[in-house]
């Protein structure tokens, strides 16, 4: 088999396509998810904690050299605060993802309960005659086609 067959034939099966496939659902609701946390999330939670902005925050190593208005080189800082801004919505992620989770197992418990309730509410079938039973019914068949 040669390898541009070989590549054809792992390429075309269905788990990956089915990766593809989730690799691009997955960053489409990446985006869902950051703007919930940047857009609807994080603002009443900065109006909570007295409008600190956390990318703001920053350790500056040395300063920016200036030549009136122009910048001749650059300052240089430790940009801590983005670092705790993404593990702020990180932690916001995971929260809402548990209790997204959860709540779907809530429902998934919910309704295999009520599945099982319906099983155990449902009338048994009438059990399979034994073999003796299938005999005797021959036999009286026979007996009444004589």
């Amino acid at each position: 088999m040669s390898f541009i067959s070989e590549f054809k034939e792992f390429i075309s099966k269905g788990n990956v396509l089915d990766l593809a496939i989730g690799v691009i659902i997955g960053g489409a609701f990446g985006k869902i998810v950051n703007s919930l946390v940047a857009d609807i999330l994080t603002p009443p939670l900065g109006l909570l904690i007295g409008g600190v902005k956390f990318t703001e925050l920053k350790l500056t190593l040395k300063q920016a050299v200036m030549d009136g208005e122009k910048v001749v080189s650059e300052a240089v800082t430790v940009n801590y605060g983005t670092f705790l801004q993404h593990i702020f919505d990180f932690l916001i992620i995971a929260f809402a993802i548990f209790n997204l989770i959860r709540f779907i197992n809530a429902i998934r418990k919910r309704l295999e309960k009520q599945q099982k309730e319906e099983e155990a509410q449902a009338p048994a079938p009438d059990p399979e005659p034994t073999k003796e039973e299938i005999l005797l019914t021959e036999i009286r068949d026979l007996l009444k086609n004589r």
